[in-house]
Order: C-alpha cells, then sequence, then structure tokens
C-alpha cells in the first residue's frame, strides 16, 4: 500500500486537513487516518493526495534523489518556482556515502552519514517517494511500480547503481552470517566491517576490487590502508599478511596517483595482485576464489581471516533493458560536455548512471551547474552553451590525517584545486577535504549547499 503526502489548499497558516478532505483523512497530532489505517505523517506535507494510477504532469521530472538529482532540483525550483519538479525516489534516508569508507574503519560513525529524504529534498519539489518502473522517452512519461504516470517537458535520469552482492556465489551468505566478512558500499554492512578489524587477531587479509564498474574507484584501496593503519596501531600488524587484489592492470586510472599510490603501498608492504578477480566465496571454510583474468582457465583459492568485498554493479533495471536509452553496457548515453541525452533532446542524464568517461565519485555532482543550465534552456528554446569538462575527485585516503587528493577530468587531465603536490600524502588536503564531515552533514561542501528552497 502506498501513500503520498498532501499539498495544503491555499487557505492559510491555520488549516484542518480532516475538513478539507473529509473522507479520507482525519488527522490528530500526526497521526493520519486513510481508508481506516493510521500512518505517521510529517507535519511538513509534501505531495498532491492522488489516486492509485494517476496521472501527472510537471515541468521538470527527476528520477533519482541521490547528490546529483537533489542538487539540480534545488536549482530547477528555485528558478522555475513551487512544483514546477517532481522527484520520483523511494529512500527514506539520503547517504552520504563518502563517509561509509571512515566508519568502516572507525575513523566516524555510520549515524553521521545520512539525512532523512525529506530533510534533504527541496521543500517546493513534489516527491514520489516510489520507484520508476518503465520510461517511454517517445511519449515523455515515467511510470512508476505503484502504476502512476509521470509526464514531463524535460527528465534527468540520476537513478545510479545498483550492488549486486547476488552475483559472487556465496557473498550474501558470508556477510549475512560470517562475522569476518565486510563491506563498506553498503549501509547494512559498514560497521560490521569496522567490527571485524577490531576482532582480527592474525592471518590473511584481502581486500578486491570488482569487475565492474564501481562507485568511487579509490574506495577500495582507501579502507585497505585504514585497516593496516589500524592494525599498527593495535600492534597486531606483525601478525598480518595484507593483499590488495584488483581486477584492473594499474592501481588507480590517473598515473602522478598511481606513482605515489605505489609508494605507499610498498613503504607499509602491501601485497598486490592485478588482474585478479573473486569468483566466489566458502565462508564455512574461510576460503576465496580468483580467476586469472589474463588466464581464464585458472582460478586458485586463498585462505583469509578477514575478507572486504567490493560487489560489482549495474545500472537499475527498468534503464539498463531500455535500449532507446542506452549503451551496450546498460549506462545512459549522453553527450559527455553537456550532458544532454544522444537521442531525445529533452532528457538529461547526471552522475554514476550516465555512460560519461570519467570517475564514478560523488564529485561529479560538479555536472549539476552544466544539467540545470541546459534544462533551462531545453524549456526556453535555447542553445545548450556549457561545456562539463569530467572534472571528478577521490580524496585517496591513507590513513589518519594522510590523504592523496586525486582530482582530474576527461582523459585523465589533471584538474587540481590547491598550490601543492596532490601527488603527495598531506595533511592538509585531508583536513579540508573530511573536516566538515565531521562538523555536519549538511554542510559537507558545495553538494549540499542550498538544496532546501
Amino acid at each position: 500500500m502506498r501513500y503520498y503526502f498532501v499539498e495544503p489548499p491555499e487557505i492559510g497558516d491555520n488549516w484542518e486537513l480532516s475538513s478539507v478532505y473529509p473522507p479520507i483523512i482525519n488527522m490528530l497530532d500526526g497521526i493520519v487516518t486513510i481508508n481506516n489505517t493510521r500512518v505517521y505523517m510529517e507535519i511538513i506535507l509534501r505531495l498532491n493526495c492522488s489516486a492509485l494510477n494517476a496521472q501527472h504532469h510537471s515541468k521538470i521530472v527527476i528520477v533519482g534523489g541521490g547528490a546529483g538529482g537533489c542538487s539540480v532540483a534545488a536549482k530547477c525550483v528555485k528558478a522555475l518556482g513551487k512544483n514546477s519538479v517532481t522527484i520520483i525516489d523511494p529512500a527514506n534516508k539520503h547517504y552520504y556515502q563518502p563517509m561509509f569508507t571512515l566508519a568502516g574503519g572507525g575513523l566516524t560513525k555510520l549515524s553521521q552519514s545520512y539525512k532523512y529524504m525529506s530533510d534533504v529534498l527541496p521543500k517546493s519539489a513534489k516527491w514520489a517517494q516510489d520507484s520508476a518502473a518503465e520510461f517511454d522517452p517517445k511519449n515523455s512519461t515515467v511510470t512508476t511500480t505503484s502504476g502512476d504516470t509521470f509526464k514531463y517537458d524535460v527528465l534527468l535520469i540520476a537513478v545510479g547503481i545498483h550492488l549486486l552482492y547476488e552475483d559472487i556465489p556465496g557473498l550474501v551468505n558470508a556477510l549475512d552470517n560470517y562475522s569476518n566478512v565486510g563491506s563498506i558500499y553498503s549501509p547494512k554492512y559498514v560497521e560490521k566491517t569496522y567490527r571485524a578489524i577490531q576482532k582480527f587477531e592474525k592471518g590473511n587479509l584481502i581486500y578486491t576490487y570488482p569487475n565492474s564498474f564501481i562507485k568511487c574507484a579509490g574506495a577500495p584501496l582507501k579502507i585497505c590502508f585504514i585497516h593496516e593503519e589500524f592494525l599498527q596501531k593495535c600492534g597486531k600488524r606483525s601478525h598480518a599478511n595484507v593483499t590488495y587484489s584488483t581486477t584492473l592492470p594499474v592501481i588507480y586510472s590517473v598515473k602522478v596517483y598511481a606513482d605515489a599510490l605505489w609508494k605507499v603501498i610498498k613503504s607499509r608492504n602491501i601485497n598486490v595482485n592485478i588482474r585478479t578477480s573473486l569468483v566466489e566465496i566458502h565462508p564455512e571454510k574461510n576460503e576465496a576464489i580468483f580467476q586469472n583474468l589474463d588466464k581464464p582457465s585458472q582460478k586458485f583459492t586463498v585462505e583469509y581471516s578477514l575478507l572486504h568485498v567490493v560487489p560489482p554493479t549495474r545500472t537499475p533495471l527498468p534503464l539498463k533493458t531500455n535500449k532507446d536509452l542506452v549503451d551496450d553496457d546498460g549506462f545512459l548515453t549522453v553527450n559527455k560536455f553537456t550532458m544532454q541525452h544522444t537521442r531525445y533532446p529533452n532528457i538529461f542524464g547526471i552522475g554514476d548512471c550516465t555512460n560519461v568517461p570519467t570517475s564514478k565519485t560523488l564529485a561529479a555532482v560538479s555536472q549539476s551547474k552544466v544539467v540545470y543550465n541546459h534544462i533551462r534552456a531545453v524549456l526556453n528554446g535555447k542553445q545548450l552553451c556549457l561545456t562539463y569538462n569530467g572534472y571528478t575527485s577521490c580524496p585517496l585516503v591513507t590513513g589518519i590525517g594522510k590523504c592523496i587528493l586525486a582530482e582530474f577530468g576527461y582523459n585523465f587531465r589533471l584538474l587540481e584545486t590547491f598550490p601543492i603536490r596532490q601527488d603527495k600524502e598531506s595533511y592538509n588536503t585531508t583536513n579540508r577535504c573530511y573536516k566538515n564531515c565531521f562538523t555536519g552533514y549538511v554542510d559537507s561542501g558545495y553538494v549540499y549547499n542550498n538544496l532546501r528552497t
């Protein structure tokens, strides 16, 4: 069963919901009765009450309320006014995902990494707490899993990518039932990951990178560094054999940062296996099975005391299976400079779900300025005038107070911010990057600036 938040009519500040919609709703102290079912409803109410399988129209429909969708929504409602934007997203919580790495290493708490969606989405936008089930670009509509249809003038697809833990045999069982297997990529397993390193005594620690696109390509190595330093401080490092196993042929995509990371790896005595993919886990035996990607017929088994796994990913199925919208890998096909869809000019993309050739990190929210301006241009019949340069960023945390700050754009061109050597471990860049993570979620920088209107 599904409920919409209700937009109060324009009858002043003092109004009674029960007098406005007496057939279906009675309200007392935040408790709402809908068709004899009592549910909690926020006093700040959001969406127009509608029937099931209703049809709606909005100038702008945004599917996905993550960092990218949220940022563009805020800009659009400021410019176009109340109810000009509808956001479709089923989530109750909005996570600041870069903090998962820190929480998995005990440097912060998972509870600091999220706010409720109702506190983050711009209050002047409509919020349909639902999932997109079908995109129909020829008719400019999106249909949700509940059967509602949203017609748009402009559509922004910001659905991100999904984690596929189930694609590695034995992994879900290991994560749910064995204390020595963790993953910082899902809030479900972040705290478990920290408990695993706390309980570690001796043996092999293995950190993996999957054979697919992932969010934040630096995170698998960052958690390895943070855990390795934890063992040093606990006096357990001499009893630990730390291995980073990646499917890539390089440690990092940008050579200047890769060279710097190799220096850290060698100084910390961390083993590295390249072009190896985790393909199966036997958690009851503490065994991980890897495949040599250069010689696929070759597999080998490693016994572990602690295993950290990054799962493969894909775009959500309603997008991935829509061949009018995506490339062969299932990513939304957009012009990498304008973020406009290559076939449908009234569709734009932002963030991880697009096929722009740059790393999938939170810093790609810098696309929002281009997307916002181009959405307005399409609505006003004007030419697209801005260019996204591929900027992305990854603070490669190597330990407490230490960071290599990677900033680059298309073709791995450096786009660094500070007048210092960012390819060297630095306390200053770490402080700048993570300072606000501990002082307040919404204060964490550009991404959440002015989200509410």
